[in-house]
């Protein structure tokens, strides 16, 4: 190794050091999480993906989600000026959405019913029932505006190696156990922000 790549070797290390990135760990699931979930298939997590303490760089409220698209993170704001950050797949630039809203109503391992306009686009896609093999994964937080259901919502994914891109019709997709972790967390009402 010549010395220039030896000294861009120790800055990064040195610089990385300095991070305050503290894992989160796994919330308690149900013996049905655990066999569904393991149906999912797995994908490799990339590590800025995975769900860190972090301090707060949102400003926001304590309870507040703040998803940022370009990013690629949902942030949950905790007291204290701390966020838990998740990596998440976010809308493609197509359907990629922002504003303010609200979480309105949370489901365990929800049905999926695709809205006309996504079933025009891709005619293959049906209703499915809750489970392994569902798109919304093992939770979904439903936002609306006032109240109106955006159809955007915050879910699991059957598509693990999808975090971290923008690839959605405009929902925001998350691990598995990530979206449980959130969805443990997060009240009914709190606001959730889309930059």
């Amino acid at each position: 190794m010549r010395l220039s790549s030896l000294t861009l070797v120790l800055f990064a290390v040195t610089a990385l050091a300095g991070c305050t990135f503290k894992g989160v760990p796994d919330p308690q699931v149900s013996t049905r999480d655990v066999d569904w979930m393991a149906q999912v298939p797995t994908a490799q997590e990339e590590p800025r993906n995975g769900r860190y303490l972090l301090d707060d760089p949102t400003g926001e409220k304590p309870g507040t989600i703040v998803v940022d698209t370009k990013e690629r993170f949902l942030y949950y704001v905790l007291p204290g000026k701390k966020v838990i950050r998740y990596g998440v797949a976010v809308g493609d630039e197509a359907y990629g959405w922002t504003g303010t809203s609200r979480i309105a109503r949370k489901a365990e391992w929800p049905d999926w019913n695709p809205p006309p306009e996504m079933k025009v686009r891709w005619p293959h896609v049906r209703f499915t029932k809750g489970g392994p093999e569902n798109p919304l994964g093992a939770r979904a937080l439903y936002l609306y505006e006032g109240n109106k259901d955006t159809l955007y919502r915050i879910h699991g994914t059957n598509e693990p190696e999808k975090i971290g891109l923008a690839v959605s019709s405009g929902c925001i997709r998350m691990r598995n156990i990530d979206v449980v972790d959130l969805y443990n967390r997060a009240d009914v009402n709190a606001t959730v922000i889309v930059r």
